[in-house]
């Protein structure tokens, strides 16, 4: 049986100044917020992205993607790999001009959408490990519908035995029928 060694995922350091100037654009456009983007540009967001950079942490196992992030309040999200539907690999042109993307999973079983969707965004190699993603998911169905096929072959060769039995018994009915008449 095949296993796949845990993968840490490398954050682009170019996360920074995007997270700063996109952040910053957000509060500058919001009229209330306008005055917080001047303190934000000169050191708060840049004091912000550095600390959020290094708090990144994306780890793929052979099981589950768990991914953690923040920096007053952490979050730290495990996916199991068997719950994602799909990754997807975006990259629009803000992204590709700090040269990022964003990789976001879908997932079965959320009770509401925001629940099973998870976004990444500043994975230094983002298409081969979504593909890492991907393989070792394919590669954990095929091990549990293995092992579920295993699972069955010895209740059916049990059941193979016990009608083979009954064939027996019948054929000796039949004969003894056969006798009688």
């Amino acid at each position: 049986m095949e296993t796949l060694a845990a993968e840490r995922a490398a954050f682009n350091p170019l996360i920074r100044p995007y997270l700063v100037i996109t952040i910053g654009f957000a509060l500058l456009f919001t009229i209330v917020f306008a005055p917080l983007a001047i303190i934000w540009f000169l050191g708060v967001g840049q004091w912000w992205a550095h600390h959020y950079f290094n708090k990144l942490e994306c780890e793929l196992t052979d099981k589950a993607i768990r991914f953690r992030k923040g920096i007053l309040v952490q979050v730290e999200k495990t996916i199991p790999l068997e719950n994602i539907q799909d990754v997807t690999f975006i990259e629009g042109p803000i992204l590709r001009h700090f040269n990022l993307s964003t990789l976001k999973f879908e997932t079965a079983g959320a009770s509401n959408a925001h629940d099973g969707n998870m976004k990444l965004t500043g994975i230094i190699g983002a298409q081969a490990f979504r593909n890492n993603i991907l393989a070792a998911r394919d590669m954990l169905k095929q091990r549990g519908q293995s092992s579920s096929h295993q699972v069955m072959n010895p209740a059916a060769d049990a059941q193979l035995i016990v009608l083979k039995s009954i064939e027996a018994k019948l054929d000796v009915i039949a004969a003894q029928m056969r006798e009688r008449k």
